[in-house]
């Protein structure tokens, strides 16, 4: 067992006793001020250089104060409970059961603020390997809202000069390297409303893109795929239409797309595909934009469009990870991409900040009613973290 393992296994009990503290505490995105509040209490207690909340509510602790600076990052904020009669146990309750820890956010992303918190702590006690290296672990807010909103602004206005970016989304103790971007699309048409009785004295906006709804259909199959992250996708979810009545014509209809993005696809090259559809020529299409207030009434302005990103597999941050999982674990770790998005569009899809992955848990537990983390992996994680200086400052420059 290496000495990082070992040191980790000495946190089994406290680390596992903090998530199901912080599985307790409700954080849906935007309210995330108590769970705030208890890791900061935390990382205090563990000694951290500094521990403090930036103006947008993200959590800030420091570690170190060498020249290369490093993020850790993993989101405080979790998705709604849904329906809690489906739940087969109180989604807050942080349920210990077999060695798992049960309850909302315990995969996405709870566990991994936790080990990364201890993992705090791990690196000051061996005072980072020597390495030359800053370690900020960040436990931000709204990823689920808005990914890549908090961390980009942890990156563009709470720090600054930062070479590399850890996220803690799950990845079953892999090192992840990418994933597909996504954006959001509608396309609006106008019509001219009419009595019901008479259609054709009207102007049906729901028919006019009518069409466009196949024709997306079809585009969808179209869409390139690449090797590593897989096919881009798009899909109509939503249909709505401003209508006097349900006996008037509508005047105005808008259909909403969720268009998902492979490596080369652009938010101008999606509007171009979808604009050169023949039913697009009555639409008007756009990307919302929206306000997004946290918690501390900070509001800041949010495209819906968050980049693909992809790190090559031979990047120094990558084989940063798979050395530190070597060192820490023992086994070199098989590479990948979530399937999911993450705050990796901010740090590496906008900010172009070499960004990996490594967390506990699976993606197949995130959103749903067994969501979960197991105790072991909190403490491979510890481990992993704790390993990353030295492999990172032996991998400088980034």
């Amino acid at each position: 067992m290496s000495a990082h393992l070992s040191a980790a296994e000495g946190c089994r009990d406290d680390v596992t006793a903090f998530l199901r503290e912080l599985v307790a505490i409700p954080s849906p995105s935007g309210e995330e001020e108590a769970v705030a509040r208890r890791v900061v209490s935390q990382m205090k207690e563990l000694d951290y250089a500094d521990a403090s909340i930036d103006a947008m509510g993200n959590v800030i602790g420091r570690v170190g104060d060498g020249a290369t600076k490093i993020v850790l990052d993993a989101h405080m904020d979790t998705v709604g409970i849904g329906n809690a009669a489906a739940w087969p146990h109180d989604p807050f309750a942080g349920k210990l059961e077999d060695g798992v820890v049960f309850g909302r956010g315990a995969s996405d992303n709870k566990g991994a603020v936790a080990a990364m918190v201890y993992a705090g702590r791990a690196m000051a006690e061996r005072d980072l390997d020597g390495a030359d290296v800053t370690v900020y672990v960040v436990g931000t807010v709204m990823e689920e809202s808005s990914d890549g909103l908090a961390l980009g602004y942890v990156l563009t206005e709470s720090l600054e000069g930062i070479d590399g970016v850890v996220l803690g989304e799950c990845t079953n103790l892999a090192v992840y390297r990418g994933h597909r971007g996504r954006m959001e699309m509608r396309a609006t048409a106008k019509g001219l409303s009419a009595h019901a009785s008479a259609p054709e004295r009207g102007d049906n906006a729901i028919s006019a893109l009518a069409p466009l709804v196949a024709e997306i259909d079809d585009l969808h199959e179209r869409l390139v795929a690449d090797a590593f992250l897989g096919k881009g996708s798009i899909a109509v979810t939503k249909i709505e239409c401003d209508t006097a009545s349900l006996n008037a014509i509508p005047d105005a209809c808008t259909i909403y797309l969720d268009r998902r993005l492979t490596f080369g696809d652009t938010l101008e090259s999606a509007l171009a595909e979808v604009g050169a559809l023949p039913s697009a020529r009555r639409a008007v299409i756009e990307v919302p934009r929206s306000l997004q207030r946290s918690y501390t009434g900070l509001e800041l302005d949010l495209e819906a469009y968050f980049p693909t990103w992809l790190l090559d597999e031979d990047h120094a941050l990558v084989r940063a990870g798979v050395r530190a999982c070597e060192d820490a674990l023992g086994r070199t770790p098989e590479t990948g991409k979530w399937t999911f998005s993450t705050n990796g569009v901010a740090s590496a899809g906008r900010l172009g900040i070499p960004t990996i992955g490594f967390g506990p848990s699976e993606e197949r537990w995130a959103h749903t009613v067994q969501d979960q983390c197991p105790i072991d992996d909190l403490v491979a994680s510890i481990a992993f973290y704790s390993a990353l200086p030295k492999a990172v400052a032996a991998s400088a420059p980034l």
